[in-house]
């Protein structure tokens, strides 16, 4: 029993430390919304007032109120929204709480500990804390939404921690709480390379302008030789193609193996998504697929994704 106690002590004094490194910076926000209010979290971005929270709390809404543990409150305006990554960015228009320190969800691991921070049910200041149970999950939500490429935990989460920070045992933020796909089951959008990119946009342009395709698929495994010669076993097999897209007009195909874009490898939905963002609007892009034994190569034009697309 005694190193039941001593394992037990020592996991109380990480999430212990991470609340007191994280919840300072994680304020209760209150929405306004042309119709009532709303509420969920955020947290401290930079030092000069911007706030990170995610996009389906602010939906609609033009600012709001956001409270942090210590007593501040200030008034917050909503600098710009995404809605494929459920990340929104806000600009407070007073003193803040220092920034939270970001972390690199890239290398989380199955089975981490993570601890989730928030304002679940009007309940200011609440932790959390499980373990990452699976990654780059794409779950449906209680509202119907679906969130790609995130980070699933058994920490408890409920309406209100969203926008509230995910951290892991050094206190760094990972993510950013987003839902409740069901019971133990809780999801946050990664906080790693791309969503940097995407954060950043937000901050300097308030949107996010991104190519689009017009294909969904899966990650399937290649055939041994196609393996040996690319190193790599998997590719982004193609299960739909949108009609008058532009991987329709470039002659893509239902079945095609997607083995890279512009040269790059890609092998998921994520690998392709990180590659169509502004720079390749319009542009010509060459596509190698697997079809029928043998690697084509078309050349296809990504247009603007449209919210309607």
């Amino acid at each position: 029993m005694a190193g039941d106690d001593e394992a037990m002590d020592a996991y109380s004094t990480v999430v212990t430390e991470v609340a007191r490194r994280v919840l300072p910076s994680v304020a209760s926000l209150r929405v306004r919304l042309p119709r009532g209010t709303g509420a969920g979290s955020a947290s401290v971005l930079t030092a000069d007032g911007f706030l990170l929270t995610s996009a389906h709390v602010v939906a609609g809404a033009s600012g709001a109120e956001a409270a942090f543990g210590d007593g501040t409150e200030v008034r917050a305006d909503v600098v710009g929204r995404d809605v494929l990554s459920d990340l929104a960015v806000l600009r407070a228009r007073g003193p803040v709480p220092p920034p939270l320190d970001h972390g690199d969800a890239a290398r989380l691991r199955v089975g981490q500990l993570v601890v989730a921070v928030g304002n679940p049910l009007g309940l200011a200041g609440s932790v959390t804390a499980g373990i990452v149970s699976g990654l780059g999950r794409s779950l449906p939500t209680s509202d119907g939404r679906v969130v790609d490429e995130v980070i699933q935990t058994d920490a408890a989460l409920n309406p209100g921690n969203s926008g509230g920070a995910l951290a892991d045992s050094a206190g760094r933020m990972v993510g950013v709480n987003t839902a409740v796909a069901g019971i133990g089951v809780g999801l946050a959008v990664p906080i790693n390379a791309t969503t940097r990119r995407i954060i950043a946009t937000l901050m300097s342009t308030g949107r996010v302008r991104r190519a689009w395709l017009g294909i969904a698929g899966a990650q399937a495994p290649l055939p041994a030789g196609l393996a040996e010669r690319t190193g790599r076993r998997t590719g982004l097999r193609i299960a739909q193609v949108v009609a008058g897209s532009p991987a329709d007009r470039a002659g893509l195909r239902t079945g095609d193996v997607v083995v890279a874009v512009g040269g790059a490898d890609v092998a998921t939905a994520t690998a392709l998504q990180s590659l169509m963002m502004e720079n390749a609007i319009d542009r010509p892009v060459e596509i190698t697929v697997w079809r029928s034994g043998a690697l084509v190569d078309v050349i296809a034009e990504p247009r603007e994704l449209k919210h309607s697309e």
